[in-house]
């Protein structure tokens, strides 16, 4: 695979129909769904869960995540798309920004289960592992689209880069490190891990269901946090640090302050 990501030189489009045409990034985004939702049916099943409330639940959940990961990423580049309103509407040009689609689906998530009267804990869990294999897919439109890419690089697995897609201080840089690689392998430790630690809640050792939403939000935010360093695409900056560091930093403590918090016992409506 190294050797094929050494030499492939992707492009944005699948497929062509005369003026239509059918993009890879739009293909993955899909596929991450599909495979993210699979999964949370199957965790919801365990937990005996109605699915039809499950559906019900991912489908705003899913709109509301991708409109989420859109206004946050428009936000960060408003200098961008100030000056080019139309292109605000070309999601299939890449520019999802994940913290936006975290945040939109949260508050799906809250509302949803204020209005049923459900533990958010428990659907955040059966959701979280799901969410995690969603982007390990996703990630690969970005490799096809050629961006949110890394810094040059001279390992085997470097990424070769369009010039019109090389940042200007790298136009004579031949190859990148694949950072939606190392996103997309790191999304899938992480699914691993949630999964073997719901196995311990359906054999009973552990109960306390915050844990599973609350250990994703870490690992994936300390993976992005640490991904940033490598990262060239343009982002907003704050004290001279990225964003999106920034936001990841925030989510750690916050999550982390959260997982330490005492366990409060509340009855729980099957949904």
């Amino acid at each position: 695979m190294f050797n094929f990501l050494h030499n492939f030189s992707p492009t944005p489009v699948l497929l062509s129909f005369g003026p239509l045409h059918v993009y890879w990034y739009g293909l993955f985004i899909v596929l991450g769904v599909l495979a993210g939702l699979t999964v949370s049916l199957k965790i919801a099943k365990k937990f005996d869960l109605s699915p039809n409330k499950i559906f019900d639940l991912a489908f705003w959940v899913i709109i509301f995540g991708i409109i989420g990961a859109r206004v946050y990423h428009v936000f960060l580049e408003w200098g961008y798309y100030s000056q080019n309103y139309w292109n605000i509407l070309k999601v299939w040009q890449g520019g999802l920004a994940i913290h936006g689609a975290i945040i939109a689906g949260l508050l799906v998530l809250i509302y949803f289960c204020w209005k049923e009267k459900v533990n958010f804990w428990l659907l955040a869990a059966v959701f979280a592992p799901g969410i995690a294999l969603g982007q390990a897919i996703g990630r690969w439109g970005n490799y096809f689209n050629q961006e949110l890419f890394g810094t040059p690089t001279n390992l085997p697995w470097g990424i070769p880069i369009n010039f019109m897609n090389r940042p200007d201080q790298y136009i004579s840089a031949d190859f990148f490190h694949p950072t939606f690689l190392y996103e997309s392998l790191g999304d899938i430790c992480i699914f691993i891990i949630l999964i073997l630690i719901i196995r311990k809640f359906l054999q009973k050792k552990w109960q306390n269901y915050k844990i599973i939403l609350l250990v994703y939000l870490i690992l994936y935010s300390a993976l992005r946090f640490s991904l940033e360093f490598l990262r060239t695409d343009t982002t907003a900056y704050f004290l001279g640090i990225r964003w999106p560091q920034i936001m990841s930093s925030l989510i750690i403590i916050a999550s982390a302050v959260l997982l330490f918090f005492p366990k409060k016992k509340k009855e729980e409506k099957p949904v």
